[in-house]
């Protein structure tokens, strides 16, 4: 995994603000990192695995239940970036910040295709991983988007409160 080191890095909306003593002297587990690999199937699992190490790793203070969305909203974004995108865009991106109250995950690839949920059809055995993604980061109280890039692709990102594991 390529460690781009410790910073402030990506917000989730509404998290800007005053400069205070925390971003002065960030904890040790704040930091982005983002690691890339090939638009393939092997790469979901893969993914999943490299947050959910780099978490522990950095002793990221999570919930189990709020590692557990994280990872499944790695996964989909992974997967959907495997099927719609792969054909322009045969490498993608996965970034984790992380600053004092909120964990951010992104998924980066070339492709233009800016998705959108679609509306639940029980008919269909796929096409809902957006709508998981987005209900997973409401039910937590987070926020979800996807942007352009400069050079034309797309981030699909979701960005959820960081609540410190209880403990019993």
């Amino acid at each position: 995994m390529d460690d781009q080191g410790r910073g402030p890095g990506p917000r989730p909306q509404g998290a800007e603000g005053s400069v205070d003593a925390r971003e002065a002297d960030p904890l040790p587990y704040e930091g982005v990192w983002r690691f890339t690999a090939p638009a393939t199937d092997v790469s979901v699992p893969q993914a999943r695995h490299a947050v959910r190490d780099l978490l522990l790793r950095q002793g990221v203070p999570v919930s189990h239940d709020a590692l557990q969305g994280l990872l499944l909203i790695v996964s989909e974004l992974v997967t959907n970036a495997v099927r719609h995108a792969a054909l322009l865009s045969p490498m993608l991106a996965v970034e984790v910040a992380v600053g004092a109250e909120w964990i951010r995950v992104s998924v980066e690839d070339s492709h233009p295709y800016r998705p959108t949920a679609l509306e639940a059809d029980h008919a269909q055995t796929g096409g809902r991983g957006l709508l998981l993604v987005r209900e997973i980061t409401r039910e937590a109280g987070g926020v979800c988007d996807v942007e352009h890039t400069a050079s034309g692709g797309k981030v699909i990102w979701a960005a959820l409160p960081l609540k410190p594991a209880q403990v019993s």
